[in-house]
């Protein structure tokens, strides 16, 4: 069930919206936790139903595992650090199994010449995201920073449809509270429309915006069999928008989902693409998986604190883990060791005191992104040669309709042919390009947005308009891109 379909915006939403607040007024609140848990259950299989076992036993398993940390479980004495190892591991080794087994075995073919058969594996849904979450939920629960050992509670936290596919990835202290407080029991009007408000903006991004853009970046990814300098710049903006548009859409729809239910989960995007370095764009985007790295690999890494080359090597050890945490596949480890490199790089200028115009440090901060983001989405090492080759050594072909004005540039090997005749015959995917450089850069995001919201007719005619034109478009049904990874 995708958030931008029919039956979920017009049947599931409302019907478990209703169904948890009438069980709440009637102070049945352990019914309708049971029944939020039942109908994110119902929603996680909706996709198919074989994945239903796989997160029921992570989630009872790793209940067990945080509870013995917690001591909680009295008649077990075992080593704690053990029991976390364990837990880890059983963790990394399910994600392994399930994600990573046909990489290694072709892999293993490739440097031995052999022919062992590949498993293929159905990737189950959302198990990159609730296997990390679980991880930080077993490493708090050994740190002594979990309170809350109910296996219900436990079960929303992390069943919650909101968040439950593609995060954000949310922590099991910031969630306890809300789903225990007895004023987030009631239905809170402000919280409704604010809630309606961000959903309809994410909805928007996604349908409208990244959907646009994906049929370019997928014609110059997946079908060009070359790419000229413009189709090139054409393929790769067009991923770098909808790749953001299409996952902090996904975010506003479940932020604003959650906020129905009264409960705030954390932002995860912030206007990423006006970050001036490497390390403010890691600050602004998927910042509850930066988190996670952060606070789960790169400090217990040693962070930086163990001398400046260590400091190096556990940046780059972190965004290896995140690289191929992303995908099974060199191109993500790839992209993972250039990002890796920059906060490097950016690291030792930093400690060299030099600094750059804000403009030139944003111009080359956003086009490395942009670049790197052509390995993220490439399916093979030839796609994304394609691309880069097509970017930065293709041909210059101009619309015939310029022809007149510019014929000079005929002597600077520039030619007049079709439009993007690999990727687009549509005349306006140019303004497009420049359009979503201004919303990014020059609007306010859906976090500004919420901080002055003001319940009124303008901004309800605002989200409607947003709401209704996405909503025209919901038969062209499309999956978010981060369901994959």
């Amino acid at each position: 069930m995708l958030f931008n379909s029919y039956i979920f915006i017009f049947a599931f939403l409302p019907i478990v919206f209703f169904g948890y607040f009438y069980l709440n007024s009637l102070r049945l609140t352990t019914a309708a936790k049971a029944f939020l848990v039942f109908s994110s259950l119902f929603f996680y299989s909706w996709w198919n139903v074989a994945y239903l076992p796989i997160i029921l036993s992570s989630m009872l398993f790793n209940y067990v595992i945080g509870n013995i940390l917690n001591d909680n479980f009295s008649k077990i004495r075992i080593r704690k650090k053990v029991v976390l190892t364990f837990g880890i591991i059983a963790n990394i080794l399910l994600l392994g199994y399930f994600k990573y087994a046909d990489f290694f075995i072709e892999n293993i073919n490739m440097l031995t010449g052999s022919s062992l058969p590949l498993l293929h594996l159905a990737l189950p849904l959302a198990i990159s995201f609730f296997t990390f979450q679980q991880i930080a939920y077993l490493v708090d629960s050994y740190r002594g920073e979990t309170r809350e050992y109910d296996f219900l509670n436990y079960a929303l936290f992390v069943t919650f449809f909101p968040q439950l596919i593609a995060g954000p990835i949310v922590h099991h202290a910031e969630m306890m509270p809300q789903f225990a407080s007895k004023w987030n029991l009631v239905k809170k009007y402000r919280n409704i429309a604010l809630g309606l408000f961000i959903f309809s903006i994410g909805l928007f991004k996604k349908v409208i915006i990244a959907d646009t853009f994906a049929l370019w970046a997928t014609a110059g990814f997946d079908h060009a069999q070359t790419l000229n300098m413009l189709e090139g710049w054409v393929t790769s903006l067009s991923y770098t928008f909808q790749l953001y548009f299409d996952f902090s859409g996904y975010t506003d729809m479940a932020i604003g989902a959650a906020l129905l239910f009264n409960i705030k989960l954390p932002i995860n995007f912030n206007s990423p693409y006006k970050a001036v370095d490497i390390q403010d764009f890691w600050r602004r985007w998927h910042i509850t998986l930066s988190r996670f790295l952060k606070e789960y690999i790169y400090i217990p890494l040693g962070g930086n604190r163990k001398g400046e080359f260590r400091t190096y090597i556990n940046l780059m050890a972190t965004f290896l883990i995140g690289g191929i945490w992303h995908g099974a596949g060199w191109t993500f480890l790839f992209w993972g060791f250039l990002h890796g490199m920059a906060m490097v790089i950016h690291r030792a200028w930093q400690k060299l005191g030099l600094r750059m115009h804000t403009l030139l440090a944003w111009f080359i901060t956003f086009n490395f992104i942009n670049i790197t983001w052509v390995f993220f989405r490439a399916k093979s090492w030839d796609d994304a040669l394609k691309v880069l080759k097509g970017m930065f050594t293709g041909n210059i072909v101009l619309s015939p309709a310029w022809q007149q004005k510019l014929s000079f540039l005929s002597e600077y090997k520039v030619a007049f042919g079709a439009w993007l005749p690999s990727i687009s015959n549509d005349p306006y995917t140019l303004y497009w390009i420049i359009g979503g450089l201004f919303v990014t850069l020059v609007l306010k995001n859906s976090n500004q947005l919420a901080e002055r919201f003001k319940p009124n007719w303008l901004t309800a005619l605002y989200a409607a308009v947003l709401f209704l034109t996405a909503a025209s478009s919901l038969s062209k049904l499309s999956e978010f891109l981060y369901f994959n990874f």
